[in-house]
């Protein structure tokens, strides 16, 4: 009986600790346990007595996960991960029959552009299975996918943590856009030099290729003028069409029906690769990996790699 209530314990205490590393917060995992926090508390801090070390750093309400608690996190979570979507992983494999639900993180364009075949397809074989998109991009999107809120995430990353394993899969390349009849239109071998005197539209700061834009005309030790702000790729392009400004954008949302004049500027900017965002050591739901599986047929052979052993406490988004 005693090595019974020692794995039933077992089992809590991984479950607090996984929780409250993945929210960052004890009150979070006390509220997705149905406990209290003091409850949460005592549970990991039997937890370290039990394995001699020490897994948060506290300061204050704030907690911090210390080497040894993110190395206890990457053996862990998959575990307690596998025991939350038992049941459905269970029925998928007694009827043949993929359920549950899937959450995908994406950005605008990522969703508008490059899922939507997915989706489609994703959903005319799996119709029960409901499907939710969030918008989310760069450090969003992985906090989302840290805190277990969804299964996966897709887009570019331009940096990649070590608790993340990114898989590119699509590459698209920045292009300058004008208006049809445009001065630029005709000329061969535009510069960034040329595009100076016209005014940008230009996507919000937060945006990825905003960023990128901003690099490229610093390393060329030039200045751009932004004529106007637009949130959307849409709006960007219907905005060049009416002959409002001009732009740069990744051909990720170019269908070619456009009325535009599209110039390469590789020379200048590297291709963006979009892809599939995973974090280490995640349980894969079997929605998920049948989704993974049609926009990456080779993902079956593939198994994420552990995490690299840390070298210092990180802070858990």
């Amino acid at each position: 009986m005693q090595r019974f209530y020692y794995k039933q314990n077992r089992l809590k205490q991984l479950r607090a600790f996984c929780f409250a590393a993945q929210s960052a917060s004890m009150s979070k995992a006390a509220e997705h346990m149905g406990l209290s926090q003091p409850s949460i508390s005592l549970l990991i801090q039997s937890l370290e007595q039990d394995l001699g070390r020490r897994l948060f750093q506290r300061r204050g309400p704030k907690i911090q996960l210390t080497t040894e608690g993110r190395a206890l996190l990457d053996l862990a979570l998959p575990l307690v991960e596998g025991l939350e979507t038992l049941p459905v992983a269970f029925h998928e494999r007694c009827t043949s029959q993929v359920t549950g639900t899937l959450n995908i993180a994406a950005g605008e364009s990522t969703t508008l552009y490059l899922l939507p075949d997915f989706v489609d397809r994703f959903t005319e074989q799996y119709p029960h299975v409901p499907v939710t998109l969030h918008n989310a991009t760069g450090n969003d999107g992985v906090a989302l996918l840290r805190s277990g809120s969804v299964d996966f995430a897709v887009g570019p990353m331009l940096q990649v943590p070590d608790d993340i394993l990114f898989t590119p899969l699509f590459s698209y390349e920045p292009v300058l856009i004008t208006p049809l009849g445009h001065p630029l239109a005709s000329r061969a071998g535009v510069s960034l030099r040329d595009i100076q005197p016209y005014g940008l539209i230009m996507p919000p700061r937060q945006m990825s290729t905003r960023a990128i834009i901003d690099v490229v005309f610093r390393q060329h030790n030039l200045e751009y003028k932004v004529k106007m702000e637009a949130g959307g790729w849409e709006v960007i392009k219907r905005y060049v069409e009416l002959g409002l400004g001009i732009s740069i954008v990744t051909s990720i949302c170019l269908n070619g029906t456009e009325k535009l004049q599209r110039i390469p500027l590789r020379r200048y900017f590297p291709e963006r690769s979009y892809g599939l965002i995973l974090r280490r050591g995640k349980f894969i739901s079997p929605a998920a990996r049948r989704f993974i599986e049609l926009m990456d047929p080779g993902f079956k052979a593939q198994a994420p790699t552990p995490a690299p052993a840390p070298t210092g406490a990180h802070k858990v988004a």
